[in-house]
């Protein structure tokens, strides 16, 4: 399975992640996050527990479930870590920590190394004799967490071996004295990435009836308000003022996001007023795929973002994406040579930049031929296995 790889990622890369491998066989890993769709976590956890397993090390995977209480007040701490006013109250605490309490007690935690993806699960190593190898792995934008909420989540958090997050600047004080860094990555050979035909490209949008007679503005987000969607609304306003184009926006419900539906029927709400606006909740990766290859430009047009996972996906299918300078989605795009960055909440300069695209495609060409180059260099799931065998082998 690891050796398809080596056509996109390289012979070199490949034979480096196998030698990696050789003292970690056999190794047993439990992966730990709180729902099996909706958002790059689960997307690459589907691709990197079945990779791991095939170098050798015996990767598992399992989720926290929670009912609406536990998942609105796991909303808010994730609100809250990423900057915003905590609303929290003892009642949504107690069911927090009494369902990672059941989870302790009667999840199949017999592994030598246990990962906790973000604040769901993470009080769960509060209430188990801790024998393995812990770490938190934080998905999340932590470079202004709200304080009363970091002071009541560090406890758990300094319990951990080790910590991982996916920017530099998401490092801070209260995070185990062993924090790396390991930005995520795309799996070239998934469904949302995998290569499509012109053919099946037409079929798939014609199937959610998205014509192709316009230009495509496309954002792939969950409808959150950290992914700024009214925002996108505004900006595709100011674009269709100047040019004819249509905008798909597509995003699925997470089981433990609870503002989802809020926050769609907000932009439906103001979509209404906008022509040629597609909104689209199906979870479908081929639709995903289909959108980010016929799009002319992407957009993520984020608040706070741990990371942007949705931007690789369209470099890696050689679209040109506008996105605010957020999180780590500098990492992914060098402004002016793949894409362009533009301020959070700048609607003017975003309209501009998309604009720009527009009217050149030539630009798009190059832009587009520059993206898939530094995805494939920096962000495929070849190298995502590769750091975290190299943390690994740091405690093995």
């Amino acid at each position: 399975m690891i050796e398809r790889y080596a056509e996109v990622a390289g012979e070199k890369a490949i034979t480096e992640i196998v030698a990696l491998a050789q003292d970690l066989q056999d190794l047993r890993i439990l992966h730990v996050n709180s729902t099996y769709h909706g958002g790059g976590v689960a997307g690459m956890l589907r691709s990197l527990v079945p990779l791991m397993d095939a170098v050798g090390l015996e990767a598992h995977w399992t989720l926290l479930f929670g009912d609406p209480l536990v998942f609105a007040t796991t909303k808010a701490l994730h609100n809250a870590l990423q900057g915003e006013e905590a609303e929290l109250d003892e009642v949504g605490l107690k069911a927090y920590l009494e369902t990672n309490r059941f989870f302790a007690a009667y999840a199949p935690i017999s592994h030598d190394v246990v990962i906790i993806h973000d604040p769901q699960p993470l009080p769960s190593i509060t209430f188990r004799r801790k024998r393995e190898l812990w770490i938190w792995r934080c998905h999340i934008d932590l470079s202004s967490p709200n304080e009363q909420v970091w002071r009541l989540l560090k406890p758990y958090i300094l319990r951990y071996d080790a910590a991982v997050v996916s920017a530099e600047g998401f490092r801070r004080a209260g995070l185990p004295r062993l924090t790396t860094v390991i930005p995520p990555a795309i799996d070239p050979f998934s469904p949302i990435n995998r290569e499509l035909s012109p053919e099946e490209i037409e079929a798939k949008l014609s199937q959610y009836g998205i014509p192709l007679d316009k230009p495509l503005l496309v954002q792939v987000s969950r409808f959150d308000k950290w992914k700024d969607p009214l925002g996108v609304l505004e900006v595709y306003r100011r674009v269709r003022e100047r040019a004819d184009c249509r905008l798909v926006m597509l995003g699925n419900m997470a089981g433990d996001d609870p503002e989802g539906p809020e926050i769609f029927a907000r932009v439906e709400e103001r979509a209404r007023s906008l022509p040629d606006v597609h909104l689209v909740t199906e979870t479908d990766e081929l639709l995903v795929n289909a959108l980010q290859r016929a799009a002319a430009v992407v957009l993520q047009l984020s608040i706070r973002e741990g990371f942007g996972l949705t931007v690789s996906e369209a470099l890696w299918k050689g679209t040109p994406v506008v996105a605010t300078a957020v999180g780590g989605i500098p990492l992914q795009i060098r402004d002016g040579e793949n894409g362009f960055l533009v301020g959070s909440r700048d609607y003017a300069a975003a309209a501009d930049r998309i604009l720009s695209l527009l009217h050149d495609p030539r630009l798009r060409d190059r832009m587009g031929e520059a993206g898939r180059e530094h995805v494939r260099r920096n962000f495929l799931i070849t190298r995502l296995l590769r750091d975290w065998l190299e943390l690994l082998r740091e405690f093995f």
